[in-house]
């Protein structure tokens, strides 16, 4: 039995609403915008500046480097390493499904862990995206795509070196726009469940 599941995902691929429904599934912790409130609990900071800056590399974030500059490292690049011990420590306790904030590449020494990506075609993901906020245009669901996709894959290079969505960072990826969402938690739940080997 897997105890700890991260889910890496392109904007509007449903990984996160795969993770909740995993999560709910095995009876799991689901950890996705909670861990920027809890950083934000243990930093003494106002969560909502850090959902602005939530998986934005320092120069995306460039007011931060005169807020705070405890140890002369940037407000952002404290964030992250307040954000990394959450996450382990989440980790730690196990049975805790984590979508994004490079949580593959901080937890990948940690066993019994199942890393995944979802990817999905770009018409599935204004679709999903248009579900879930139906005022906004075709238009600017494309573009917050293009945007937050270009956004993570400069996260996860500039904190870990990986390159975000290759097949090497994961255990398995998964297209939800060809698989189907209920597809997609139906092989997380039996590679979830299925026996350890080693």
């Amino acid at each position: 039995m897997k105890k700890i599941i991260t889910i890496s995902r392109e904007f509007g691929a449903a990984g996160g609403e795969i993770g909740r429904r995993v999560a709910k599934a095995l009876d799991y912790g689901y950890f996705d915008k909670e861990i920027i409130y809890q950083v934000a609990y243990d930093s003494n900071l106002d969560a909502d500046s850090l959902i602005k800056w939530d998986e934005n590399i320092p120069t995306d974030f460039g007011f931060a480097q005169s807020l705070f500059d405890f140890y002369n490292r940037p407000l952002s690049e404290r964030l992250y390493a307040a954000q990394t011990k959450v996450i382990r420590e989440i980790g730690e306790k196990g049975s805790c499904v984590i979508v994004g904030r490079n949580a593959n590449h901080i937890l990948k020494e940690f066993d019994n862990s199942l890393h995944l990506f979802i990817s999905a075609d770009t018409s599935f993901r204004v679709q999903h995206i248009k579900e879930l906020l139906p005022d906004q245009s075709e238009h600017k669901i494309k573009e917050q795509i293009r945007t937050i996709d270009k956004q993570r894959k400069k996260f996860s290079k500039y904190y870990t070196g990986q390159t975000f969505g290759y097949a090497e960072n994961y255990d398995i990826c998964l297209k939800s726009s060809s698989l189907g969402i209920d597809a997609c938690v139906d092989l997380v739940l039996h590679l979830a469940q299925g026996s350890n080997d080693g």
